[in-house]
């Protein structure tokens, strides 16, 4: 790897094996190598290849609308759009790259990121509110399909209406901004996913100088009409239709305010754009509000939760339904109930432990920290019970100057329209009163706004020699957190394991759980550790 500077432009080279497109055969066989060429002319990046002979026609390559993918350790793809000149017509091209070892391969991939942003970072300055017509990080790792349904949803009074009457929610909020005036007064405020443009206007009241707005939905112009009928405060608010990740302002922001986040913390992946937010339109050690949060996870107790889970199965083990026998999918039915995960509010008293903790510091995480979540598990039992699955929430932290103030979503807590949410087992553990459980939670984000979890709870030797033991019992799940199971609003009367016991209809622990039906069957075998950490 090579780097050449120049007064007007700079340069990065990298040797390869061979460059190859994909319509087509390799370039003209050679015994010189072949050198990638990272360059900027004109304020966009480009990756050309060239031998000996010169530069290859043909290959060069616009970063701008290029994205790389690897096809093994030695091998990656590249695509990108282009343009036929004579045809007057776009077309993507394919360009297959051959590295002499995985080493030159990682720092290709890291040059290719980093010079995208510089192709971003080129050319003038966009006036207030300004889109660049360059693909954004959102749109590289987004569904289409999923986004549009995405801005829709928030586009639309009635859930914009559900969440300000979450009084919780709001009122939280609003405390925490009133109540740190002294980290608005005479600031300069972004309001991230801007929704109805309540948070703007609480920065307003707080003495904010100047609040943008920032909106990517249709709710942008409900945003406006609402900012309008209150000049008093609207006339300190520029209301911007466009994605974080895209729209350029005319100054930075002394502070953050925004409500990123879903159900479990995570969901919707809004938290990615609030850390590009800050990377992009923050000032250096700036606010953000909220700018901590912590998802806490504890194992829990439920047999009528998991009773009603498996009944819905029952349908499928119909051996004569219109002369036909449903039962070949009831195992497959059974999974697919058992890999929703549930969202309601439950009584605390389920739960089988204390709670363990996963903190992600809003200042310091890295976009890159929210791809893909792995989360060692590690709690001792409080009781004897069936151990059902995972039971999660989560709270953030307004960390002002003069008040620091929690939101939480915490069961036994006033309920929220986040809830809480719930891993549910289809094969439950056993455990008694001091024995430890252990697993992970693994949580991958997916292109459709949300993760695949993949849950692993283990029970450990318990009694005299314990310490000499392992596992003894294990149980694993894959739930799509973008497909939850909505149960209810309110938390059910407590029972007592022996109550719930005796209402059951079936008895699903005598169901064999297949493991073949997880992608992740590694997951049973690596070693736990507990590191779940704690915010004091």
């Amino acid at each position: 790897m090579e780097v050449l500077a120049g007064q007007k432009h700079k340069h990065l080279e990298f040797t390869l094996v061979a460059v190859s497109e994909l319509s087509s055969s390799s370039v003209p066989p050679s015994s010189t190598p072949v050198i990638a060429r990272f360059s900027v002319d004109s304020g966009v990046a480009e990756l050309r290849f060239r031998q000996a002979s010169g530069f290859i026609d043909g290959f060069n390559v616009n970063l701008g609308t290029a994205q790389l993918f690897k096809l093994g350790p030695l091998k990656s793809l590249c695509i990108s759009g282009s343009s036929d000149s004579n045809k007057e017509k776009s077309y993507a091209r394919g360009v297959t790259i051959l590295f002499r070892n995985e080493e030159e391969s990682r720092d290709f991939h890291s040059a290719f990121e980093q010079w995208q942003n510089e192709d971003v970072t080129q050319g003038t300055h966009l006036p207030n509110g300004a889109i660049s017509d360059v693909k954004s990080k959102f749109d590289n790792k987004i569904e289409p399909s999923s986004a549009k349904m995405y801005f829709h949803y928030y586009g639309q009074l009635l859930h914009q209406q559900n969440m300000l009457q979450d009084y919780v929610r709001t009122g939280t909020y609003y405390a925490a901004v009133i109540e740190n005036r002294a980290d608005f007064t005479g600031r300069v405020v972004v309001d991230v996913g801007a929704g109805s443009g309540i948070l703007s206007l609480f920065a307003a009241q707080a003495g904010a100088k100047h609040i943008y707005a920032v909106e990517a939905s249709e709710m942008a112009e409900y945003a406006r009409k609402l900012i309008a009928g209150n000049p008093s405060l609207g006339q300190r608010i520029t209301v911007i239709k466009g994605k974080v990740e895209e729209v350029e302002l005319p100054e930075k922001a002394d502070i953050l305010i925004s409500e990123p986040m879903g159900t479990l913390l995570v969901n919707e992946r809004m938290l990615e754009s609030y850390i590009i937010a800050r990377d992009r339109l923050l000032v250096p050690k700036g606010k953000m509000f909220p700018s901590v949060g912590r998802i806490h996870m504890a194992p829990f107790s439920d047999e009528y939760l998991f009773v009603e889970i498996a009944n819905k199965a029952l349908f499928w083990q119909q051996q004569n339904y219109y002369g036909v026998d449903l039962t070949a999918l009831h195992g497959s039915a059974f999974q697919g109930y058992f890999s929703q995960p549930v969202v309601d509010a439950f009584d605390p008293r389920l739960l089988v432990s204390p709670p363990m903790s996963h903190v992600i510091d809003f200042n310091e995480a890295k976009e890159e920290d929210l791809y893909e979540m792995d989360i060692p598990l590690k709690f001792v039992a409080s009781v004897g019970t069936r151990v059902h699955g995972l039971a999660c929430w989560f709270d953030v932290l307004f960390n002002g100057s003069t008040v620091q103030r929690w939101l939480t979503t915490a069961p036994g807590a006033p309920t929220t329209h986040w809830y809480q949410i719930r891993c549910v087992l289809s094969q439950p553990i056993y455990v008694m009163a001091g024995q430890e459980i252990t697993g992970r939670l693994h949580m991958v984000a997916h292109n459709a706004q949300s993760y695949t979890i993949y849950l692993t709870l283990s029970a450990k030797m318990w009694g005299p020699g314990a310490e000499q033991g392992g596992i003894i019992q294990s149980s694993s799940c894959k739930l799509d957190l973008k497909e939850p199971y909505y149960r209810m609003s309110q938390p059910q009367p407590y029972t007592t394991a022996q109550d719930q016991q005796s209402h059951q209809l079936l008895q699903p622990q005598d169901i064999p759980i297949h493991t073949d039906d997880l992608e992740e069957p590694k997951l049973l075998q690596q070693p736990l550790e507990n590191s779940g950490a704690q915010l004091q």
